[in-house]
C-alpha cells in the first residue's frame, strides 16, 4: 500500500513531486540564461585581449624613460614618473608647443569635417526618400567611397592632387581658370583643405547611411498632415524630420567625432610619415613623437593625454544630450 505525501505552501497542498521537479527545471532555467554569456566569452577575451592589455601597456610606457636604447628590453627602462607628461604639456618648450599646435589643428579639422559630413549627409538621405527613377543606383554610388578600402581610395587623391599632373590642378587651372598658377596641394597651407577634401568625401556617406536609416522610422502621415495643414518642404524639416532624427543625429555625431579626430590612415596615407604643418594632426604627430624621434615614454603620454581628452569630451557630450533629451521629454 502506497501513500502519497503533500506539503502545504500557501495555503494549499501540492505533491511533493511538484517541488522535485521544479528544483529539477532551475539547473535548466539557469542553463539557459548562462549560455548567451558563455557564448560571449570568447568575443569578450579577445576583445580584452586586442583593446584592454594594449592600453595598459601603453599607459605604463608612458610613465618610463622608452627610447630607442630600450628596444630589446622596455621593461627595463628606468621609471620617468610625470616628466613624459611635464614635456607634453609645457607650452613654452617646443615639444609641447607642437602637440598645442597639433592639437588646435586636430579640432578645427575635426569640427569642419563632422559639420561637412553631416550636412551633405542629411542632405542627400533627405532628398532621397521620395521615389524617382534611378534612386536606387545613385544610392548605391553615394555609397562608393564608404566601401572603397581607405589605402584605395586615399592614394587615388594623391595622385589627383599632383602639382603637374593631377586632376584637380588640371580642372581649376587649366579648364576653370579659378587659379592663377597649378596649386600644391600636399605640402603648405593647402594641405588642410586637401586633407579636408579627402576626409569629408570618405566619411559624408556613412552620415547618408545613418541618416537614410533614421527616416524610415517617420511616419508619411506626419508629412501628410502638415502638407493639409499647408507646412512647406523647410517648415516640415523644421518641425518633423530633424526633431524626429535627434536621437540619431546624437549618436551619429559622436561616432563621426571620434572616428574623426583618431583618424590616422587618411593623413599618413595622403602626406607620408611627415605631415606638413597646416595638416598636422594628433594622430600623426604622437606616431612622429614615437617612431621618428624614438621617445616612446612622451609618445605614450601624449596617447594617454588624447584618451583622456576624448573620455572627457565623451562624457559631457552624454551628459548634455541626455539632458536635453529629457527636458523635451518633459515639454
Amino acid at each position: 500500500m502506497t501513500t502519497t505525501t503533500t506539503v502545504k505552501v500557501a495555503g494549499h497542498q501540492e505533491p511533493s513531486g511538484t517541488a522535485s521537479g521544479s528544483s529539477r527545471r532551475r539547473p535548466g532555467r539557469l542553463r539557459r540564461i548562462g549560455l548567451p554569456y558563455l557564448l560571449l566569452l570568447p568575443a569578450l577575451f579577445f576583445e580584452l585581449l586586442v583593446h584592454l592589455v594594449p592600453m595598459i601597456i601603453g599607459i605604463v610606457m608612458s610613465f618610463k624613460e622608452l627610447t630607442q636604447f630600450y628596444i630589446r628590453d622596455w621593461g627595463a627602462a628606468p621609471w620617468a614618473g610625470l616628466d613624459n607628461y611635464k614635456v607634453s604639456v609645457d607650452i613654452d618648450a617646443p615639444v609641447g608647443e607642437a602637440l598645442l599646435h597639433s592639437f588646435f589643428v586636430t579640432v578645427g579639422f575635426t569640427l569642419l569635417s563632422v559639420g561637412l559630413c553631416w550636412l551633405i549627409g542629411t542632405t542627400a538621405a533627405v532628398f532621397m526618400q521620395d521615389a524617382f527613377r534611378g534612386r536606387g543606383l545613385l544610392r548605391a554610388l553615394f555609397l562608393v567611397p564608404y566601401a572603397l578600402p581607405v589605402y584605395a581610395a586615399v592614394i587615388t587623391w594623391v595622385f589627383m592632387f599632383q602639382h603637374d599632373n593631377g586632376l584637380v590642378n588640371h580642372v581649376l587651372y587649366d579648364q576653370l581658370h579659378l587659379t592663377d598658377k597649378p596649386s600644391f596641394w600636399l605640402i603648405g597651407d593647402n594641405s588642410f583643405y586637401a586633407l579636408l577634401t579627402v576626409s569629408v568625401w570618405k566619411g559624408w556617406p556613412f552620415a547618408f547611411l545613418i541618416v537614410m536609416a533614421g527616416l524610415q522610422n517617420i511616419p508619411n502621415d506626419l508629412y501628410e498632415a502638415a502638407a493639409l495643414d499647408g507646412a512647406g518642404m523647410w517648415q516640415q524639416l523644421r518641425r518633423i524630420t530633424l526633431p524626429s532624427l535627434r536621437p540619431v543625429n546624437q549618436v551619429l555625431i559622436l561616432v563621426l567625432f571620434l572616428w574623426t579626430f583618431n583618424d590616422f590612415n587618411t593623413p599618413y596615407v595622403l602626406f607620408g610619415k611627415s605631415a606638413p604643418e597646416a595638416a598636422d594632426l594628433i594622430s600623426v604627430h604622437i606616431y612622429q613623437a614615437s617612431f621618428v624621434t624614438w621617445n616612446f615614454g612622451t609618445g605614450a603620454a601624449m596617447s594617454v593625454l588624447l584618451l583622456l581628452f576624448l573620455l572627457v569630451v565623451t562624457g559631457v557630450y552624454l551628459a548634455v544630450t541626455s539632458r536635453g533629451r529629457k527636458a523635451s521629454h518633459a515639454a
